[in-house]
């Protein structure tokens, strides 16, 4: 049969070099990326073989096999499962099918420099060409079920592979590695070695529910590790096993194991093996549920965020089983979008083998384990908050900008989200602060949480809006996520206490709120004519102008209606695509600030109103950078402010 060849994608050869000479620091783990590849290749067999009855294939004996030759030193894994037709091979083995191959490259070879490369691998779903890592060539042969032709693509990671179709093909994939020769003085690394591949699968792919098979060697040689204090099997009692295939993994599914028989590094090797992260996940979390509805779920919150979190792409969902048996991977109907920084197992009992993810839109029983769930994954991130703070933060720091997603979208759970949530305030520039914690703090005749929403702390530290409150010593939120900005007007408030925000409204400071009201209402009158003249000379720009109880130090800020929208909301929106019309803001002068004062005098004693007008522009421009707005005209506003000067030297 003909013989085709072809140059990896550019992006695939520059990842796979990557890969064979500088990403994992541990070789051991190609077996593990190669044994979840055939594990997957089982699982979607089984599947269609429940969904298709005319693929006419046998599932009585799905399996993995290992088969070692010291000799000729080969490697091969071998599994019965789906297989892949020609083009299957060719697309997803020649090229990396991701639109963001250009970022992942990126974020490798920064990795790389900051030597985390490890951290990265997982999520570039490069497992296989983790065998050039070892071998210096590999040979795939796959057929697919319910095909009659198979294919054989052999490359030596050079740049090139090859592709052929062949008829002699079993069903499924077989991965045969030419072993590069081991250094004799690193016999630990010997992957021909039988007692070798038995301390990877024990250590990384126990957990595999199909049997992974090691094929009897023909010699005893290698069933020994060397005379060190490296682990592995006892090289005499495998010496004296009977020759015959030999299970390695336990298949016994660790969510149907109890809490006793489980340790925490299982734990963590079956998380790393469903999400395909490098580290260790922060928390595991076990439910089972009981009843007239019986399953289990094996949770795990990651100890860190995927680059790719906030992308539409992403994919997020839990692994779904029914009875132990594969039905789905990324199941999203399980999970809220907001929690889907979650991974995991579900295992039902009574859900059909046959499901299609347009039913389980609609499953009463998948939407109670959805609820169960996001309400066991908040109740554990209020149990790290309240008992393990250190844990707690680095979920906050990860995750917190997802989570906050539900305050928007979960009205259900809304309270438990706001309860398990840590805000940075004006209070302490380090640590967080949560909203029990805040009102507990709250000063005496405080009615409101006050919070401010901006683009950094540093911004709104800064911030004329802030003035008063840090004069009076009230705390205040500092909200810098783009999600706050949403968010805030979505939630009434908190344990009776009605969210404010200090830029938008009135703002009430404490008990004594009359005496305030009282002397604005006089100077009200002392600066109604300017005040007037104002908000009409400015009426493109504000819907009003009128004296601030917010200000103590600058003599202007802008600030929305109660019910308006903050421009950083209309920019998000816009951002979305949606047309949103420029809403106009208020103006509040402080009526203590020397500025404003000559600005009254001037307007009384009807000063030169063409002069008096640039003091306006440039008072409403100073208010507009102060929040970290834009001008309209920055070249008009640096040549009004610079005349000024000219005439004050």
């Amino acid at each position: 049969m003909s013989t085709e060849t072809f140059e990896f994608q550019v992006e695939a050869r520059q990842l796979l070099q990557m890969v064979i000479h500088s990403i994992y620091s541990n070789k051991d783990v190609f077996l593990r990326e190669l044994i979840s590849n055939a594990s997957d290749a089982l699982d979607k067999l089984r599947l269609e073989a429940l969904r298709d009855d005319s693929l006419g294939v046998d599932v009585s004996d799905l399996h993995i096999e290992l088969d070692a030759d010291q000799e000729a030193r080969t490697l091969t894994v071998r599994d019965n499962g789906i297989g892949m037709s020609y083009d299957e091979v060719k697309q997803l083995i020649g090229t990396i099918a991701n639109s963001g191959t250009a970022k992942y490259l990126q974020d490798l070879k920064g990795a790389k420099e900051a030597g985390d490369t490890e951290g990265l691998i997982g999520q570039f779903g490069v497992g296989f060409y983790s065998s050039f890592m070892v071998a210096d060539e590999v040979v795939l042969l796959t057929r697919r079920a319910g095909e009659s032709e198979g294919t054989r693509w052999t490359s030596s990671g050079e740049g090139t592979y090859t592709l052929e179709s062949t008829a002699e093909a079993p069903q499924g994939t077989s991965v045969t590695l030419r072993l590069r020769p081991v250094d004799t003085e690193d016999q630990l690394h010997d992957y021909a070695a039988t007692w070798k591949i038995r301390e990877i699968v024990k250590r990384y792919s126990d957990f595999i529910t199909w049997p992974i098979r090691l094929a009897a060697p023909a010699t005893d040689a290698t069933d020994a590790p060397p005379a060190t204090d490296a682990p592995g099997a006892d090289g005499e009692e495998q010496a004296t096993a009977a020759r015959e295939p030999e299970t390695l993994n336990s298949m016994k599914a660790l969510w149907a194991r109890s809490r006793d028989e489980v340790s925490e590094a299982e734990y963590h090797e079956l998380y790393k093996h469903i999400s395909h992260d490098w580290t260790d996940p922060l928390e595991t979390i076990r439910l089972q549920a009981e009843g007239t509805f019986e399953y289990q779920a094996l949770l795990f919150i990651p100890s860190r965020a995927p680059h790719d979190l906030f992308t539409q792409g992403y994919q997020r969902g839990i692994q779904l089983y029914v009875k132990r048996v594969f039905v789905m991977d990324d199941c999203e109907a399980l999970m809220p979008p907001y929690l889907r920084f979650v991974k995991g197992v579900v295992d039902a009992q009574d859900l059909s083998l046959n499901v299609s993810r347009e039913i389980l839109q609609q499953d009463r029983q998948i939407e109670l384990m959805r609820r169960r769930l996001a309400k066991k994954v908040l109740s554990t991130v209020k149990d790290l908050q309240a008992k393990a703070p250190e844990r707690y933060s680095v979920l906050w720091r990860e995750f917190g900008r997802v989570l906050k997603e539900g305050l928007i979208t979960d009205a259900e759970n809304r309270d438990a989200i706001l309860a398990g949530c840590s805000f940075a305030s004006t209070r302490d520039q380090e640590e967080p602060t949560t909203l029990k914690q805040y009102v507990e703090r709250m000063a005496q005749g405080q009615e409101h949480i006050f919070y401010l929403t901006g683009e950094s702390r540093q911004a709104l530290e800064n911030s004329p809006h802030l003035e008063a409150f840090r004069a009076r010593g009230i705390e205040v939120l500092l909200l810098t996520d783009p999600v706050d900005e949403v968010w805030v007007d979505a939630v009434p408030g908190f344990d009776g206490k009605e969210l404010r925000s200090v830029a938008k409204g009135d703002v009430p400071l404490g008990a004594d709120q009359e005496e305030q009201q009282e002397e604005r209402e006089q100077r009200q009158q002392e600066y109604a004519g300017l005040l007037a003249w104002m908000t009409q000379r400015l009426g493109e720009q504000v819907k009003e102008v009128r004296l601030s109880a917010r200000l103590t130090v600058s003599p202007a800020c802008l600030v929305s209606d109660t019910h308006d929208a903050t421009p950083a909301l209309e920019n998000l929106y816009r951002a979305m695509g949606q047309d949103v019309p420029r809403g106009k803001r208020i103006l509040e002068l402080n009526p203590g600030h020397p500025l404003v004062t000559g600005l009254n005098a001037a307007h009384a004693q009807e000063a030169e109103h063409e002069a008096l007008a640039e003091a306006v522009e440039l008072v409403y421009g100073m208010a507009l950078l102060a929040e970290g707005g834009q001008l309209d005209e920055p070249s008009r506003f640096i040549k009004l402010m610079a005349d000024r000067l000219g005439r004050t030297l």
